[in-house]
């Protein structure tokens, strides 16, 4: 699946775009502060309950960092959250960009106000500039993880939204590729940085994922296998494999280390450990092209603590409704059962 492919995804998805418009209090300031938000002490604390989360852990919560991001209003859901949009001046990359973020019903529930949240950062096919189409409503992203979570199918992620390349122009695979913006850096660090500063989230990896669709699927995928120790899983959606901006034209010693083919096969020959394990849920509809790469990559470098699940949708083609609806089918459950839920208070 190439770069003319991916555009499908964003075709399909430009409804989600026009959804925004006219919503309940679009553009007004908004906070996602929870209950016990003026209490929480800044450089976070332990959850008070030594209860196990999913992951079979002691999960250690850590209160928002800050300092605090103004948002304003980008959408509102049928159940009264809000989708949050706010201007990240990424410190590390010196990058800048938007940011989207929505919060579950029980992120503003009492009984979890000292526990953090698992966070799901949700990427977009096609160029996913300027806007990142998961936060519109249409697409049924949030409602469908808020009523997902009430089933016992997913967790009740923070979704965070952030735009994936600089531009229009080209694709940047979510990379520090030298002499262009630092969108590797961006995307697992300064996003991830921003989260901690302003939302409840898990001091380890069991409390971070990713989902994509197309070129956003690489960039989720790539950054998981590159970064083990800071993200757990990820939902790759018809994904490529392979990076192939032309921008690593004479950089290919930088190319290979964002490869996920050659970092899957890395990791893969480390010893299996509960703390290096990934789980790769991929997804792809069937009526894709890229059917028989993605089992090939399943099959190839599925071992060690690379652990894989490959979804095939039934008459579902490379657009993001199709990649919901899997999502629901399956592929929501299963990163869920390896990530950290969030733990009532007593």
């Amino acid at each position: 699946m190439k770069r003319p492919t991916r555009a499908l995804v964003a075709a399909v998805a430009l409804g989600s775009l026009t959804a925004v418009t006219g919503c309940s209090g679009e553009g007004e300031p908004m906070t996602f502060d929870g209950p016990g938000a003026t209490a929480a002490a800044p450089g976070g604390s332990a959850a008070p309950a030594p209860s196990k989360g999913t992951g079979g852990t002691v999960p250690k919560t850590l209160m928002p960092t800050g300092p605090k991001a103004e948002f304003t209003t980008a959408n509102t859901l049928p159940d009264g959250t809000r989708i949050g949009v706010t201007t990240l001046h990424g410190a590390k990359s010196g990058f800048t960009g938007k940011v989207w973020v929505w919060a579950p019903q029980q992120y503003f529930d009492p009984k979890y106000a000292k526990s953090g949240f698992p966070v799901l950062i949700a990427l977009p096919g096609g160029n996913g500039y300027p806007n990142n189409y998961w936060m519109g409503t249409d697409l049924k992203l949030q409602s469908s993880i808020s009523e997902w979570s009430k089933e016992g199918k997913s967790l009740p992620f923070v979704v965070v939204m952030p735009v994936l390349n600089p531009d229009d122009k080209y694709y940047y695979d979510g990379s520090d590729i030298p002499g262009q913006p630092r969108m590797g850096t961006w995307m697992t660090e300064d996003v991830p940085d921003f989260v901690r500063a302003n939302f409840r989230t898990f001091a380890s990896r069991d409390g971070w994922a990713f989902m994509g669709s197309s070129s956003g699927g690489f960039v989720g995928l790539k950054s998981v296998l590159k970064h083990p120790d800071r993200f757990k899983a990820v939902i790759a959606s018809g994904p490529d494999t392979v990076p192939d901006s032309p921008l690593w034209a004479g950089h290919e010693k930088e190319r290979r280390a964002n490869d996920p083919e050659r970092l899957a096969a890395l990791l893969g020959s480390r010893p299996d450990s509960e703390d290096r394990r990934v789980y790769l849920a991929f997804q792809v509809g069937s009526r894709e092209s890229g059917v028989p790469a993605l089992r090939t990559f399943v099959r190839k470098y599925t071992k060690g603590p690379v652990k894989s699940r490959l979804q095939v949708i039934p008459d579902g083609g490379h657009n993001a409704r199709t990649y919901v609806r899997g999502m629901g089918d399956g592929s929501i459950q299963w990163i869920s059962e390896h990530l950290q839920a969030p733990v009532p208070g007593p």
